[in-house]
């Protein structure tokens, strides 16, 4: 029989954004849709955003605007 272990979560720091009303809308609604945090939501947005860079953005450089 397997054993359950808990895992600890990721680490956290608070910080405050302001996002467009219009985008927050969008995100809680995705939110309710899927059964998530708005927050767990968002923390999976930026990985994907962050992970999908183009490889001149991966090192931190500013991004262009287009």
């Amino acid at each position: 029989m397997s054993e359950f272990v808990i895992q600890k979560g990721y680490s956290c720091e608070s910080k405050t954004f302001r996002l467009p009303e219009n985008m927050v809308n969008i995100l809680e609604k995705l939110a309710v849709e899927n059964h998530l945090s708005l927050n767990n939501l968002v923390v999976q947005c930026l990985e994907f955003a962050m992970q999908n860079l183009d490889g001149n953005n991966k090192t931190g450089n500013k991004m262009s605007s287009k």
